[in-house]
């Protein structure tokens, strides 16, 4: 198998799992977050987690988290996907930005996102 890589701009995520697996840490909004995940699936990496997994909308949590490994080609499934969660990501932030959320419930968003990744991380 392929290495994964975890992409995400959840500090809780880089904290926990930074000496556990090869991971990239980005200080973005959750729009960039997957605008980075898009540029690695065009140069070749594919999506083994989905961008807009989990029941919390992009527009209102700042933290997302994404699984990608290496492949040889453009995967096409990868980059629709990508493709539709930014669209989708858009849409929504149009319609209502991310509150401004106090300390305590910014550091709910984050358990949220780790606990879905480490939900997965072990069976890739």
């Amino acid at each position: 198998m392929t290495e994964s890589i975890i992409v995400t701009n959840n500090p809780l995520v880089k904290n926990r799992l930074k000496e556990k697996v090869f991971l990239e840490y980005y200080d973005v909004d959750y729009l960039k977050l997957l605008e980075i995940v898009r540029d690695k699936v065009h140069l070749g990496y594919k999506l083994l987690t989905h961008p807009l997994s989990g029941s919390v909308k992009p527009n209102e949590t700042p933290y997302k988290t994404v699984i990608v490994s290496e492949n040889s080609n453009l995967d096409t499934e990868s980059l629709m996907i990508i493709e539709n969660s930014i669209a989708t990501t858009k849409k929504m932030l149009d319609i209502n930005n991310t509150p401004p959320w106090n300390k305590e419930i910014l550091e709910d968003f984050q358990v949220i996102d780790l606990s879905l990744i480490e939900g997965v991380l072990y069976r890739l």
